[in-house]
């Protein structure tokens, strides 16, 4: 007969495991880390993640991470550039460009990117309030910063397909962007590059 962990680790092991970047062997490391954890550790883990979960929302103009008695410090800083806006897709790559440190605009976060075979389409996605936000602030150049694989090329097309009767510049991340890469595998540097290389799209590369 087979041996296996009892069911109840099995299904902590299986929610480890539906977390991204962990496979089946660093699911069961965790798991047995947790397991060897003091209670009062765990407690306090526990209560932290809930917490987090709690307080914590996308702020209603830029989609990036606020505590929810709090005003977003990035949407408020008089001190950044209101006309240069930055789309990229989750909210972590916010803070890739901020440690870049070649950035100085405002950000909008889509929540996610084009992708047919997830049936993602442009209603899942926060293009409606990229639009409007676009015509508020006046803007004057929409940077796409999203990842150049498959989906993150169709997503930006659709951007720029979306924003130009706006007849702003629209521009998007070149050197230094891997092909069919995403900005979590990208440093800092590579991004200080690609958000200075950045080219037009569209119409406006051709005129």
């Amino acid at each position: 007969m087979r041996i296996d962990y009892p069911p109840a680790i099995q299904r902590l092991v299986a929610q480890l495991k539906s977390l991204p970047g962990l496979g089946p062997r660093s699911a069961e490391r965790l798991m047995l880390w947790l397991l060897q954890m003091r209670e009062d550790r765990i407690t306090s883990l526990s209560n932290t993640l809930m917490e987090a979960k709690e307080r914590i929302i996308p702020c209603s103009d830029c989609g990036f991470f606020i505590e929810n008695d709090s005003a977003c410090l990035l949407c408020h800083d008089p001190r950044r550039q209101q006309r240069l806006l930055c789309v990229v897709e989750q909210a972590a790559d916010v803070l890739r460009l901020e440690r870049s440190g070649a950035f100085q605009g405002l950000y909008h976060v889509l929540g996610g990117r084009l992708s047919p075979l997830d049936n993602v389409t442009p209603e899942d996605l926060r293009m409606e309030s990229l639009v409007n936000r676009v015509r508020d602030l006046h803007t004057e150049e929409v940077i796409i910063a999203l990842g150049s694989d498959v989906e993150g090329e169709a997503t930006a097309s659709y951007i720029a397909d979306l924003l130009r009767p706006a007849g702003i510049a629209i521009t998007r991340l070149a050197q230094g962007m891997p092909a069919g890469g995403g900005l979590d595998h990208v440093d800092e540097l590579t991004l200080y590059q690609a958000l200075h290389g950045r080219r037009k799209m569209g119409w406006e590369a051709k005129s």
